[in-house]
């Protein structure tokens, strides 16, 4: 079951590659932009938690989008151990970029709208059960 699931995942990732590259992202950094675009700000944590990423990882990958101008971090003034990362205006600007990006990924893949909410359905509960079991 794992070799199929990565190899999938690495597949779909490198369909996403060209796509993105337009807008000067990587994958992840997507998935960081995609959560920012449903609520901003957002705690490293949160962030983390939502995308199965500890903050060694995160953290270098929220500097590149800062150093990029697409976030800003900063301590919560609440809580001096949190950092909060919001999006600026241009991280804000590239939702109007990207919002075809779904559908593009779409048509590359070659499945249909069935096809695909059954795929994400089936690992949907695998992650709840893995989840479950961690």
């Amino acid at each position: 079951m794992c070799f199929p699931l990565y190899a999938a995942s690495n597949l779909l990732t490198r369909l996403y590659r060209p796509i993105l590259a337009e807008l000067g992202l990587t994958y992840p950094q997507y998935l960081v932009m995609l959560l920012l675009w449903e609520g901003a700000p957002r705690s490293v944590s949160a962030l983390g938690e939502k995308l199965y990423l500890d903050s060694g990882t995160l953290t270098p990958l929220l500097k590149r989008m800062e150093a990029a101008g697409l976030v800003t971090r900063r301590r919560d003034p609440e809580d001096e151990r949190r950092v909060l990362i919001d999006l600026t205006s241009k991280g804000d600007a590239l939702r109007a970029e990207a919002v075809c990006i779904p559908q593009r990924l779409a048509e590359g893949s070659g499945f249909t709208a069935q096809q695909a909410e059954k795929v994400r359905a089936a690992v949907g509960e695998l992650i709840e059960t893995l989840k479950a079991r961690a």
